[in-house]
């Protein structure tokens, strides 16, 4: 008999294994007309406002310290940054532009914020977005103007803390509690909520074995 902790094990084994090997850039996008084409990868997208951790949680989940480009300025990633592993990988990560950062030119801030929605409501190999939140800070009004999109979009997502490290864990626990109340709202949303630690490598783990329960709900 088969029970839920060896399924979990076997998961976190499986992703483990994904991204065991190395990792490569290999498509930047300005705009839709740029994207890739779609073929027959899944592709897993990392969303979230500008300086949320999104280019080191994929340096973290990949093992390898400067596969994206990391940066202490906001704002800096401002194309669809695609990413792939070995060849027999059948998924692509895409590294987003920050989303609500508002010392950039509002024409940039449009021009991103365009290019974003695009993405989410029009790219079939699209299988998931994991939207990524600061635990420090908990959900803005802006990661709701997401959630919106992707309920839209009937894309799968759900919700990635950041950061948790620097938060204590009593209000972690507080946050993780509001953040998935806040969830119930939202018909496209995961339930369950994840913490990750970039620095610490918490989380990890489980946000690797999530993609690979994916990939086998795929048939990949």
């Amino acid at each position: 008999m088969t029970t839920s902790h060896d399924t979990d094990e076997r998961l976190i084994e499986k992703g483990r294994k994904l991204f065991a090997q190395a990792w490569r850039f290999t498509h930047a996008s300005p705009s839709i007309a740029s994207l890739p084409p779609m073929s027959g990868q899944i592709e897993i997208a990392f969303a979230g406002r500008s300086n949320v951790g999104k280019s080191s949680l994929i340096n973290a989940l990949t093992g390898q310290n400067a596969l994206a480009r990391t940066s202490h300025t906001p704002g800096r990633t401002q194309e669809l940054i695609f990413f792939e592993g070995p060849d027999y990988a059948p998924l692509r990560l895409v590294d987003m532009p920050g989303y609500g950062y508002a010392a950039a030119a509002k024409t940039k801030v449009a021009s991103w914020t365009k290019l974003i929605h695009q993405f989410l409501l029009g790219r079939a190999s699209l299988a998931r977005v994991y939207v990524l939140i600061d635990a420090r800070h908990g959900l803005k009004e802006v990661d709701q103007e997401i959630f919106k999109t992707l309920d839209r979009s009937a894309v799968s997502y759900q919700l990635v803390l950041t950061k948790a490290d620097q938060v204590k864990p009593p209000e972690l626990a507080a946050r993780i509690a509001e953040t998935e109340a806040a969830l119930a709202k939202h018909p496209a949303a995961f339930p369950q909520v994840l913490a990750t630690s970039s620095r610490s490598g918490t989380g990890m783990p489980e946000l690797r074995a999530a993609m690979a329960r994916l990939l086998e709900e795929r048939g990949a």
